[in-house]
């Protein structure tokens, strides 16, 4: 009777899931304190906020980057930093895929876009950079402009872009920056649920 309770008390912990329901989720920015709340970052903060809600912490160091692991149902998500410079970001997410043996039609992209208002979100299966070097980079490293990104828009400046998208979110934008931030993360989990076709038509629209 002992025995059963004391192998009770230590039962073998859940497998982890294969590959095939494995995904990669791959927020861009700059690594460094002093980019932490910049607009660049904005994709970092998504990853954080997912990785906030399931009490998870981005600490594991893997990939040229920091990530740690959530389950969403009966799927792993491994939540990815990279802490590459943001025009090198698409050596981490090759490293990344390699690792994780994620296919391209699983790996989600978030980043920091000028061409849109902001807070305005765009979802795309594919396309041009848009100006942004972190996905330029990625698109050279993956060999391919199909994959998913979410494109979460900072607004374009009159005069230098660079000190722009490097600077700190204003005191208004920070009043909204949780929201927005937080329906970008609803829609990465949208679209690992219901697919990139759904989630573009639900979450395309102008809000």
């Amino acid at each position: 009777m002992g025995a059963l309770r004391y192998g009770a008390m230590f039962r073998r912990k859940p497998a982890p899931p294969p590959a095939s329901d494995r995904w990669l989720v791959i927020g861009l920015g700059h690594p460094g304190r002093e980019y932490e709340r910049s607009r660049h970052n904005i994709g970092f903060l998504v990853v954080d906020e997912l990785a906030r809600r399931y009490g998870a912490r981005l600490t594991d160091k893997a990939a040229k980057s920091l990530t740690g692991r959530i389950r969403v149902g009966d799927r792993e998500l491994v939540l990815a930093k990279p802490q590459t410079m943001m025009n090198q970001s698409g050596l981490a997410a090759k490293a990344l895929r390699t690792k994780y043996g994620v296919p391209l039609e699983r790996t989600l992209v978030i980043h920091d876009d000028l061409d849109h208002p902001f807070g305005r979100l765009r979802i795309r299966k594919s396309g041009s950079s848009a100006g942004n070097h972190g996905i330029d980079s990625v698109i050279a490293s993956f060999g391919t402009r199909d994959f998913t990104r979410f494109r979460v828009g900072i607004g374009r400046p009159p005069g230098n872009g660079v000190d722009y998208v490097l600077s700190p979110f204003t005191p208004d934008e920070q009043t909204r920056l949780a929201a927005i931030v937080a329906r970008a993360a609803d829609a990465v989990l949208f679209t690992i649920e219901h697919g990139v076709d759904r989630a573009m038509t639900e979450f395309n629209r102008v809000s």
